[in-house]
């Protein structure tokens, strides 16, 4: 695949080159809506399955830009892969979006030192088990081989060896047909990386791996049917967030926060959210363990919350879906969200693996298990 079989997007081209921050900000709001209106009117995406992955530890100061009015120093995230089927062009297309390599994850250097510090019995103590994400694929129907995409809101915390297989032979990759969608300007910065984005990266995570795998992308593309990817920047240099059009209407998927009340703080029943917003004038709450580029993830926010739909049960909330959801936990009282999305369940997954009922588990049971 190349870069000419993704479809462009130039709506929001003119409003990102604003240099003046308020005036962009007011621009890619006015883009956002145009672009929304698009998405909803367009054809919907085939389905949508959401796939737990793991639990982690989280600094409270981090995933609510400390504006939360808590004693406890950590919450708990659900990190959560999203398998998206699409048409394009007649075609039947898979996407992972966020199939992140857990295991290989544990040596992001500031996720390294804080199991150091709680000790390794104590860090998989909170960790949730789920199955791999092959196991999960497989009880929906598709197998590992029939994924054409796989992609990242951002690079944090990824070691992509695993998942796309070493130019050497020395590592097969777990989904042999697909292709990374990766922005170039993350993947360069990856090379030589500023001192705040460090402690999020796995240093070695793209050595050797087969780049021929990779579709290097920059801009805003249409997918396919109800779906787009669209830069999203801030968090990083080349974030990006996933738009897909449903029957319950328009879903984001990013990391940019970290629950709902990220996105729809004044309405946040979190102490210290509406308070400290009202206070300073906001209406974002950053996910902010990188803050080098906040006004420019703020904007993003805006922009995502934008071409989002309303919750259909709670309309003061955004349907944008946070990769890393943080999740109601003993270790941080007074800190769990308004409002929950867990999942995102769209359609019926179009299957390559015929039904067995006899072995068939629900994903939202095994998380709710857990």
């Amino acid at each position: 695949m190349s870069p000419l079989d993704l479809v462009r997007i130039e709506d929001l081209d003119e409003a990102w080159s604003i240099r003046n921050r308020g005036a962009q900000l007011r621009a890619l709001r006015r883009a956002g809506e145009q672009l929304h209106d698009k998405l909803a009117s367009g054809p919907r995406a085939v389905s949508v399955r959401t796939l737990p992955l793991t639990t982690l530890a989280y600094p409270t100061r981090y995933a609510f830009w400390s504006a939360a009015f808590a004693p406890a120093p950590l919450v708990m995230l659900t990190h959560r892969c999203v398998l998206v089927q699409f048409q394009r062009r007649g075609e039947l297309v898979n996407l992972l979006f966020n199939p992140t390599d857990v295991a290989a994850a544990k040596a992001t250097p500031f996720f390294a030192r804080l199991i150091e510090t709680l000790g390794t019995r104590l860090s998989d103590a909170v960790a949730g088990k789920f199955d791999p994400i092959e196991a999960q694929l497989m009880r929906l129907g598709v197998a590992p081989e029939d994924i054409d995409y796989v992609a990242f809101d951002h690079f944090h915390t990824q070691d992509l060896r695993g998942l796309l297989g070493t130019a050497d032979g020395s590592r097969p990759p777990r989904f042999p047909k697909a292709k990374l969608l990766a922005p170039k300007i993350e993947w360069d910065d990856w090379d030589d990386l500023h001192p705040l984005q460090k402690a999020w990266f796995v240093r070695d995570g793209k050595q050797g791996v087969r780049e021929d795998m990779v579709v290097f992308t920059d801009g805003d593309f249409v997918l396919g049917d109800g779906v787009m990817l669209l830069r999203t920047p801030g968090h990083t240099s080349g974030n990006q967030t996933l738009f897909v059009n449903t029957d319950s209407g328009v879903w984001g998927i990013s990391e940019n926060g970290t629950c709902a009340d990220n996105w729809s703080p004044l309405d946040s029943q979190i102490k210290g959210l509406a308070f400290t917003c009202k206070k300073q004038d906001l209406d974002i709450v950053l996910n902010a363990n990188t803050p080098e580029l906040g006004a420019a993830q703020y904007t993003s926010m805006v922009l995502e919350r934008t071409i989002v739909d309303r919750v259909r049960r709670a309309p003061a909330f955004v349907q944008m879906f946070p990769s890393s959801e943080v999740t109601p936990s003993v270790i941080a009282p007074g800190l769990a969200p308004t409002l929950l999305h867990r999942a995102i369940t769209h359609g019926e997954v179009a299957r390559s693996i015929p039904h067995e009922p006899h072995v068939r588990i629900s994903v939202d049971s095994v998380e709710a298990a857990t």
